[in-house]
């Protein structure tokens, strides 16, 4: 098996942070953001805002506004217009587009719970029906044995579907040549798609309610926004994987990585949204100095 050698980024310095509109920003949040303005300007680059707002369900207008008014606030300074990933969805059909050709996607019909049940009568153990990801439990590829009269049946009965990156040819088509990334801190890494696949499943690319993903629109994004270096959590290290092979089946260079340590509070919790980590909001209406919350985060 020979190594693909990694594709030098480009040689202005592009970073970007990312948020999802879905709720108020914390701590951490501005971490990440620091790391990767602070990186820009180090390096005489350019620091990029861009809103990851395709879950119309969840996204607001007020937390997006919240976003601009939290980030300047702190400090942070980023070039205008703003992507938003919401007016750019013809970017992610072409791409959609392109892996189709390939015969690389196929459409899933199955609902979370039809998948749960699929999990439990094709005998995994227990601890394997907890297994599951931010996108629900591991898919066991269902609808990839469909036949052409079955899918066509079911769109015509209106059954409303995603779209799946079909693993299996995705991982013939990259062939024997390792793809590889760097991490400016773990170093060069291979990536393993395959080990999503034990994970994920086939992983969605499209959702049923919107015609793209995170996967495909954050690989698709830092292409189009000519970003040099991802600098992100390491909580989406293991993402990076699949990241690197859609990567290489759309034609991409690879930016450079640095996946951080996530910033915890003084019980040792990472801050999120889900656990109610109290707000940048919160902290800016209740009148706390933004030098005295930068200096907590860049000790």
């Amino acid at each position: 098996m020979t190594q693909s050698s990694p594709i030098s980024p480009p040689l202005s310095v592009r970073t970007r942070f990312a948020p999802s509109p879905t709720g108020h920003l914390h701590l951490g949040h501005a971490y990440s953001a620091w790391l990767n303005a602070d990186f820009a300007a180090r390096h005489g680059g350019h620091f990029l805002l861009r809103m990851e707002d395709i879950d119309g369900g969840r996204c607001k207008p007020e937390y997006e506004q919240a976003i601009y008014d939290d980030l300047t606030w702190l400090g942070f300074h980023w070039p205008t217009p703003v992507r938003r990933q919401s007016e750019h969805l013809a970017d992610y059909q072409a791409a959609l587009d392109q892996l189709d050709a390939q015969g690389l996607l196929y459409p899933c019909f199955c609902t979370r719970k039809e998948i749960r049940a699929e999990i439990k009568n094709s005998g995994y153990a227990p601890h394997d029906l907890a297994r599951h990801s931010s996108e629900g439990p591991t898919y066991p590829g269902t609808c990839r044995h469909l036949t052409p009269q079955e899918r066509q049946q079911r769109h015509q009965a209106g059954t409303p579907f995603a779209l799946r990156l079909d693993m299996t040819r995705a991982l013939a088509r990259k062939g024997t040549d390792a793809l590889t990334w760097t991490d400016l801190e773990a170093g060069q890494q291979i990536a393993t798609p395959e080990i999503l696949q034990h994970v994920l499943g086939d992983a969605v690319l499209a959702r049923k309610d919107i015609p793209t993903s995170y996967h495909l629109s954050v690989v698709v994004d830092d292409h189009l926004q000519r970003i040099s270096h991802v600098i992100r959590g390491n909580d989406l290290f293991l993402a990076t994987h699949l990241h690197r092979l859609l990567q290489h089946l759309l034609g991409y260079a690879p930016p450079l990585y640095r996946h951080h340590d996530l910033l915890t509070d003084e019980n040792g919790w990472r801050y999120a949204k889900r656990d109610n980590a109290k707000s940048l909001f919160q902290m800016r209406t209740e009148g706390q100095a933004p030098e005295d919350l930068m200096t907590k985060i860049t000790l």
